[in-house]
């Protein structure tokens, strides 16, 4: 029987784990090119602010004004104005303007949706006044006026506030504007915009009626002024 010394009756220790493998990681390239860039353009504003803090006077090259080199008005023509503008209609037309052909209009067609703004004045043309329109009494208290009646003036159209709200365009058509004709197209519709304007101010519109109104009034408060206590203003038929 052998002898069982103390140093077999140690356990020995268990073998060490193998390591666990892990993937290696991707490798990301720092952008070095894009920190110089961020760095070096803190670094020039940075030191425009820090030389501008020490030296007051020093401007920033970087800076931009405004410069206007426009020449002075050109006075082409005096004209003596003989009408008195009575009243001012202002209106807002929407302008519906379709172009069609024998292809589908996917091909070939147009419509234009237009929003127009424009005003229109009734005036009183006192050049037409001829002799004999104005009649006062002996004792210089009483007068009557006659006057042409009111007339439409012509259609003004607000640019700045007439827009495009829609256009619907053919293929053919858009490379047709490829090649111009879209200030053409611009011009129409503000023609058209204008007569539509001008034909309603004269249908319904009330303005001939309110400038009439507002012309004798100022008459009326004129000769009343200068010590007339009876003034009548009359106007022209239709």
């Amino acid at each position: 029987m052998g002898v069982v010394t103390p140093e077999r009756r140690r356990t020995e220790p268990p073998p060490p784990a193998p390591p666990q493998y892990e993937p290696p990681k991707p490798r990301r390239d720092v952008p070095w090119g894009l920190i110089t860039l961020g760095i070096l353009i803190i670094a020039i504003f940075g030191g425009v602010s820090w030389v501008k803090d020490v030296i007051p006077d020093i401007h920033n090259p970087f800076a931009q004004h405004t410069v206007d080199r426009s020449g002075p008005a050109v006075l082409k023509s005096i004209q003596d104005l003989q009408e008195y503008h009575a009243a001012s209609g202002n209106f807002q037309q929407i302008v519906d303007l379709k172009s069609d052909s024998a292809l589908p209009d996917q091909l070939l067609g147009e419509r234009t949706l237009f929003v127009a703004v424009g005003s229109v004045d009734a005036i009183v043309d006192f050049s037409q006044i001829g002799q004999g329109a104005v009649q006062v009494s002996g004792d210089r208290r009483s007068a009557t006026i006659n006057l042409p009646r009111p007339e439409i003036s012509d259609a003004q159209l607000d640019v700045g506030r007439s827009y495009v709200y829609d256009r619907d365009r053919g293929i053919f058509n858009q490379i047709g504007t490829l090649f111009g004709g879209s200030s053409d197209d611009q011009r129409a519709l503000y023609t058209l915009a204008e007569q539509k304007i001008h034909t309603a101010a004269q249908n319904g519109s009330g303005l001939v009626p309110r400038a009439e109104e507002n012309t004798r009034r100022m008459l009326q408060t004129l000769l009343r002024a200068l010590g007339f206590t009876s003034v009548s203003v009359n106007f022209a038929q239709a």
